[in-house]
């Protein structure tokens, strides 16, 4: 089973030479959003109590009201966690998330779900095993900053966490119904990601009305269990990954939506592979070249 997903604090900070976390300077100013993709999890909650900026001197609280929600909700958008938290000059080299509680639903082959959380924490409803999580209500979840620190004091730096949920939930080998947190989050300069954007029309010799509509049709990118609807911008059905990671290849299949059925062929065939390099926004159009009644 594969189950992937996408959590990514965005912090606009402003950077600038200075020796520690202590150091006298200008300061600078920290938003965080949350965002996060869709994976083969039903849910996937969590409950971040605290954040905490660390350099060389004391911790600094970014924030310390509780904060929850399902990641599966912000797929493809943000949500804020922080916004302008004044930060004194100084090298900042971690950011410290402490979790207490969290819970995931996982869905069975007969399309049931089982959740697992955390002890006492119930916001997934009935729970039906063990989530563990090592003493992330202690120390918290330690994330490394880009090239082992940043500086804040000067021009504003926009980061990316991108928190892999295919390898931070996992059961445990040999106990049955026990699974384990253990997040694997990764930090990227926001500068460097990248979007891709996918269009899709119909060519002028194609009556796509005989058997459906380009509304029919949906897209699906590289370790999303969920494809997406397009949707009409400008006239064009259009469909925007945003927040990818640079210098991977991404794989996009343009396909019908459950329960639509007829013929089609498509200019590129699909699927596609799409390269994505640091700060691009790559585009894609497919072009539906014909279509027809399902052959018998």
């Amino acid at each position: 089973r594969r189950i992937l997903g996408l959590m990514a604090l965005v912090m606009s900070l402003s950077l600038g030479a200075c020796d520690d976390s202590t150091a006298v300077g200008t300061p600078g100013t920290l938003t965080l959003l949350i965002t996060d993709a869709p994976g083969d999890f039903t849910q996937a909650v969590v409950t971040i109590e605290r954040i905490e900026l660390v350099g060389n001197g004391e911790p600094l609280v970014l924030r310390d009201d509780p904060f929850t929600t399902d990641l599966l909700t912000l797929s493809n958008d943000v949500a804020t966690l922080v916004e302008n938290v004044v930060i004194p000059a100084g090298t900042y080299s971690e950011i410290r998330f402490i979790i207490p509680g969290a819970c995931i639903g996982v869905e069975q082959s007969d399309g049931t779900e089982l959740v697992y959380a955390s002890t006492g924490f119930q916001e997934c409803g009935t729970v039906a095993g063990s989530l563990q999580l090592p003493s992330f209500a202690q120390t918290g979840i330690k994330v490394n900053l880009p090239g082992g620190s940043i500086e804040v004091g000067g021009d504003a730096q926009i980061l990316l966490l991108d928190f892999d949920v295919s390898e931070s939930f996992g059961q445990q080998a040999g106990q049955s119904g026990m699974w384990v947190m253990t997040p694997v989050i990764r930090a990227s300069d926001i500068s460097l990601t990248g979007n891709i954007v996918v269009r899709l029309t119909v060519a002028d010799t194609v009556d796509l009305t005989e058997v459906g509509s380009l509304a029919d049709f949906q897209v699906h990118l590289t370790g999303e269990a969920v494809a997406q609807p397009f949707e009409v911008v400008d006239g064009v059905f259009t469909f925007t990954y945003l927040f990818l990671m640079p210098n991977e290849t991404y794989t996009v299949t343009v396909e019908l939506q459950d329960g639509v059925s007829f013929d089609f062929t498509l200019n590129p065939t699909s699927p596609q592979d799409v390269v994505l390099g640091s700060g691009e926004e790559a585009s894609i159009a497919f072009e539906v070249t014909s279509a027809s009644n399902p052959t018998l």
